[in-house]
This record gives C-alpha cells, structure tokens and sequence, in this order.
C-alpha cells in the first residue's frame, strides 16, 4: 500500500520555513515532507499552495507572508521575479552571507561527517553589485526587434532586460549597441524550436583593470548578414573594444559555443590583472567572472599553502593558469595541469606576459598526468585543486593520497561535492584544518570555498577501499541535495 502523503495538489496551507534549498527556494515541512517555495525566506511564516507532490517532497508557490524575516528586502531589478539570472535579492546581503556560510556547514556535517571542522564567517564584498566582466546573452526576437537577456526560470523563454545590476555596466552598454547594431543590419535571431537564423549569443568580456572590451557574436551559421558593417559599426560606436570575435555553432545543443572560432577585427585577446598578475583573455578562456573577489580567492589560497619559496607545487585543474602564477610568486617551482588544449596555451602564455619562469604547464587528465610526474620524481609540497562543480576525480583522489603532499589546498565551487572529497581525504589519511568560504557571486546561492589540510599519521586505505568510499559518497551528495 502507498504510503498517504501528508498534503495534496491544489492544497492551500500555512507553513514556517526552515532553510534554503543550493537553488534559493525557502523548504517547509509538514510532518517531515519538504515543500519547496520560491521566495520564501528561514523563519518566515507564510501561506502556501502545493502546486505538486512527488513521492518524497512536494513544490508549492508563496500566496501570502503572513510573518517575514528581518532580512527580507525589496529586490533592486525590475524584472527579478521573472529573470532566472540571480536567487536572492529578495535576501539582504546580510542575510545572504549567513545563509551561505550555514550552507557550508550544514554539508559539511551532512555529506562529510565533518562537524568539527572550522567553518569561517563568509568573505564578502563591500558593494555586492555590478561585480560581473563577462556577459553572455541569448538573443531572441519579439515584435519585429532583437531582444536578449537571461532565460526566464525554468524555461528557455527570453526575458528581456536594458540592464543587469550583477553585471558591469560596461557589458550592459556593448550588449545593448551590439543589439541595435545588428537588428539595423538585418541580422536575424537564432530560432531554437525551427533551428534557423543566425545570432545565437551575444558575449562581452570586460578588463576591468584595462578597459579593454572583447565582443563574441555566436551564430549558427558560417556566414553572418552585413557583416562587414556590423563590425565596422561596432569598432565606432563601442569605446574600448580591442577585439571582435565570430563562434560558430551549428549544433541543435544548449551548450553556447561552438567548435571554431575566428577573429573577425583586432586583437584575438584582452588583458586584464588580478593583483600584480597580468593575465591575456580570449573568447573560449575560463577567467573568473569577478576579479575583485578573485583576489580574495588567491590571497586566501596562498595564505593556506604557506610557502616560504622552497616548496615544490602542483595545480590541478590550472585552466589558464591564474592559481599557479599566483602560486609561483612564492614557490619554487609550479607545475600546473589541465584537460584543455587551449587553456593550457593560455597558461604558458600568460607565464611568458609575466615573466614567470618557474611555471611548467601540461595538456590532460589530471589524475593521468600527476602520476605520470610522479613516477619521474616530482613530489609536491603543496597539492592545490580547483575543480569544476563534481569534484575530484576518484583517481585523483587516490593520486593525493599515495603522493603524501603535505598540505592540499582545495579550492571549490560546490560545497556538497567539496564535503565528499574532504571527508575521503580525511578517511586517506589527512585532517581538513579549515574552510573559507569566499562570496564571488552575490545575490545568488554561490559560494566558493578554500578548503586547508595537512598530512596526518595513518595507513592510507587501498584502491578498493577508496573506489567504494567515493561510490557511497557520491550517494549521499545525491541524496542530500
């Protein structure tokens, strides 16, 4: 017999909310069901309508605050509600910062069995506004005229905008005159559902130290209508640019770039510095997207490697190698890896621009590549990963652990996944010192974190072991989140 849910669709009920969901939605239970609640806030008591029930939770859409946090404020954007771009302007930054660090915590408990650890106060910005160098906007058409901005939520629906206050107001600028710009020139949008037209994205990047302005127009196809004129009108109407850029994506995909991509005007990348680190920018090159947090990132990473300038490094997932250089200001040699081609060539360059000599950079997988380094004699001091949101790789892992460095540094942008890998490092034979957690993303649910261990006597476990470690781990992020 199926077991009687404690609510049912189209119900209406009153609700006190607990927590935040990695999305920003508030979570209500009634008799230990989770109801999921945009808009709703910790602690606020509200009027709900339960719009679907599945086995396990329900969703339910806010009618009525009847009792609301002291941290609830009017949202700055006009078009909040409906644009999927940002989770909680409707949280005071205040309060953002205290659910984000709970966040940590609470996974860190949850996932990584981790209650001990020392969790610091998140790292925020003085004005968390206006922080964003990179802009990518789908480009749709309504009304005859080009229209670009974030998808609505949950659905590929365009929701036009004039401004974005996450972003700087430089990219606002070049989307807006790139729009009028093409739209003037006949340039059609990409229609997803009948897979015609051409403009798919248009992309700015800003250096915020440089000012230096980069445009990517991504078209499905080769050809793009007036393009000569479109270029030639963008190089006088936008201050600034050093670089216009064509993708090409003729794919039936969400994904937003293409294979080929080729300089249409000036230069193929710009430049832009974090701290004393000058780093060259193309169109496809992973650059955080704030640098003024991105400092505080690094400046904390350093601090946890503690070098003195004899120490040997290795940089898992370099990218374009911004860690390693900041690293290699202070170690005695660097070696960073990274599964890219291109970011690799990006990494080499950039340690070229600076004059950065003891930096030595490869092309792979990185649980491939460090043991072949390994074999030939390089021990790191210091192991430092930024992986992308599912963590590290079991084989890495298991790299870690048999190389013994003395300290890792992990850097992350999903603490539900840096809860598994902390708490299988610690099973390997390391203690997890402590976790800084850095805001890169205000008014969204993001959180980066710096994570500090070091080495402690114990037997590591064997490669089984750690395979069906990672296995049950994976299963409680699954299930946790």
């Amino acid at each position: 017999m199926s077991k009687i849910l404690p609510v049912q669709k189209n119900d209406y009920i009153e609700v006190v909310f607990e927590d935040l969901t990695h999305d920003g939605a508030g979570v209500a239970k009634v008799d230990g069901y989770p109801l999921f609640v945009p808009n709703g806030l910790p602690g606020e008591k509200g009027k709900i309508k339960v719009v679907k029930v599945n086995k396990g939770y329900g969703f339910g859409r806010l009618m009525e605050i009847t009792e609301a946090s002291p941290y609830r404020v009017e949202p700055e954007c006009s078009i909040y509600k409906e644009c999927g771009g940002c989770q909680l302007q409707h949280l005071s930054y205040e309060g953002q910062l205290l659910a984000k660090e709970k966040q940590v915590r609470d996974v860190l408990q949850r996932i990584g069995k981790l209650p001990d650890v020392k969790v610091h106060p998140v790292l925020g910005m003085a004005e968390p506004w206006r922080y964003r160098n990179k802009s990518q906007v789908p480009i749709g058409e309504h009304e005859g005229g080009l229209i670009g901005g974030f998808y609505q939520q949950r659905s590929h629906q365009i929701i036009d905008m004039q401004t974005c206050l996450i972003q700087q107001e430089k990219n606002d600028e070049v989307v807006q005159k790139v729009k009028e710009i093409c739209h003037a020139n006949g340039v059609r949008a990409y229609d997803e559902p009948k897979h015609k037209g051409e403009l798919r994205h248009i992309m700015a990047r800003y250096g915020l130290k440089s000012g230096e302005v980069m445009v990517v127009l991504i078209t499905r196809t080769n050809e793009l209508t007036n393009k000569k004129k479109v270029v030639e009108e963008i190089v006088e109407a936008i201050p600034g640019v050093k670089s216009i850029v064509q993708n090409i994506n003729p794919k039936k995909t969400n994904v937003i770039f293409g294979d080929e991509t080729k300089l249409l005007w000036g230069e193929e990348v710009i430049y832009d510095s974090i701290g004393d680190i000058q780093f060259a920018i193309s169109a496809r090159s992973f650059y955080q997207v704030n640098p003024e947090q991105t400092k505080v990132l690094y400046d904390q990473a350093l601090e946890f490697a503690g070098l003195t300038g004899e120490e040997t490094v290795i940089d898992a997932y370099c990218g374009i190698g911004t860690i390693s250089l900041f690293l290699a200001q202070k170690a005695r040699k660097v070696y960073g890896v990274e599964i890219v081609p291109e970011a690799i060539e990006d990494a080499k360059r950039n340690a070229e621009l600076n004059g950065i000599s003891n930096a030595e950079f490869a092309v792979g997988e990185a649980e491939e590549v460090i043991p072949g380094w390994y074999k030939k004699g390089v021990v790191a001091d210091v192991l430092v990963v930024d992986p992308p949101r599912k963590g590290c790789d079991e084989k890495l892992l298991q790299t870690i652990i048999e190389m013994k460095p003395k300290k890792v540094v992990y850097v992350s942008c999903n603490p539900a996944t840096l809860a598994r890998d902390l708490r299988i490092l610690e099973d390997g034979g390391y203690q997890t010192v402590e976790v800084q957690p850095v805001d890169m993303f205000p008014q969204t649910m993001h959180v980066e974190c710096i994570s500090q261990l070091i080495l402690k006597e114990g037997t590591n476990p064997c490669g089984c072991c750690l395979f069906l470690l990672f296995v049950e781990r994976i299963y409680e992020v699954v299930m946790n989140t």
